[in-house]
C-alpha cells in the first residue's frame, strides 16, 4: 500500500512536471509568434511613416519651389513696374520741360509781337478819332488834336498868356474845322486882350462871332468886342456891340453885364 501510493505520487509528480513543461513550451511558442507580428507591424508602420514623410517632404519641396517661382515672378513684375514708372517719370519730366519751354517761347513771342505792334497801335490810336464832350457839344477829334488844345488851355489857365496865344494860334492853323475851334478862338482873343493886343483880339472875336453866331460863345464874343472898342477909345462901336448883344441874346449869361456897361458909356 505504501509502495503503490508512493509510485502513484511519483507518477502524479512526473505528470505535473511534464504538464508544466508542456505549458511552458506552448507559452514560449506563443510569445515567439507575438514578437514577429509586432516586428512586422512596426516595420509596416515605419514604412508608412517614411512614405508619409517622403510625401510630405516632396509636397513641401514642390510648394517651396512654386512659392519661390511666384516670388521671383512678383519681383520681376515689380522691377518691370518700377522701370516703367521711372520711364514715365522721365517722359513726364521731359514733357514738363517742353511745356515750360513752350510757355516761355509763347510768352517771348507775345512780347516780341507786342513790341512790334506797339508802334503801329500807337500810330493807329493817334489816327483814330475820339468822341469828346466839351462845353455842351459832342464831336470827334484826333488824339493829337485833343492834346494840343488841352495843352494850350492849360497854359492860359496857368497865366502863361504868351505861350497860350501862340499855342491857340497854331491849333487854329492846324485844325481850323475842329470842334474845339470856337473855344480856341475865344481863348486866343482873351490871351491877346490880356497882352493888350486889342486890335488883334478885336479881329479874333469878330471872326468868332461871324463863324458861328448861334454858338454859346457868340454873346461873349460881342461883349469882348465891346471891351476891345472901349480899350481903343471907340465908345460908339462899343455901344453898338452891346446893343446887338442885348438884342440878339437877351437871355444870355452876359446880358446883365452888357446892360451895366452900356449904362456907363457916354
Amino acid at each position: 500500500m505504501s509502495a503503490g501510493v508512493g509510485r502513484m505520487r511519483l507518477w502524479l509528480r512526473h505528470s505535473m512536471v511534464l504538464g508544466a513543461l508542456g505549458m511552458a513550451g506552448l507559452s514560449a511558442h506563443a510569445g515567439i509568434f507575438d514578437d514577429d507580428e509586432a516586428r512586422r507591424a512596426i516595420l509596416d508602420l515605419r514604412q508608412k511613416i517614411e512614405a508619409l514623410r517622403r510625401d510630405a517632404d516632396q509636397r513641401v519641396t514642390d510648394e517651396s519651389k512654386r512659392q519661390a517661382e511666384e516670388i521671383a515672378n512678383l519681383r520681376r513684375s515689380l522691377i518691370d513696374l518700377q522701370n516703367q514708372l521711372e520711364a514715365d517719370r522721365a517722359e513726364l519730366a521731359k514733357l514738363r520741360g517742353q511745356g515750360e519751354q513752350l510757355s516761355r517761347d509763347i510768352a517771348d513771342g507775345a512780347r516780341r509781337q507786342a513790341d512790334l505792334l506797339k508802334p503801329l497801335e500807337d500810330r493807329i490810336k493817334r489816327l483814330e478819332p475820339l468822341m469828346v464832350s466839351f462845353e455842351g457839344n459832342e464831336f470827334a477829334v484826333e488824339v493829337a488834336e485833343k492834346r494840343m488844345f488841352e495843352a494850350a488851355l492849360a497854359s492860359f489857365r496857368k497865366g502863361d498868356f504868351e505861350p497860350a496865344q501862340g499855342a491857340f494860334a497854331d491849333f487854329l492853323s492846324r485844325y481850323p474845322q475842329s470842334g474845339y475851334a470856337n473855344s480856341a478862338m475865344f481863348w486866343l482873343g482873351n490871351a491877346q486882350f490880356v497882352l493888350k493886343d486889342f486890335r488883334g483880339a478885336l479881329a479874333t472875336f469878330k471872326k468868332l462871332g461871324a463863324r458861328n453866331p448861334t454858338s454859346a460863345r457868340a454873346a461873349e464874343a460881342l461883349l469882348a468886342i465891346a471891351n476891345c472898342h472901349l480899350e481903343l477909345k471907340d465908345a460908339s462901336s462899343a455901344r453898338k456891340a452891346l446893343e446887338e448883344l442885348l438884342s440878339s441874346y437877351p437871355h444870355s449869361e452876359v446880358a446883365d453885364v452888357a446892360k451895366e456897361r452900356l449904362s456907363r458909356i457916354k
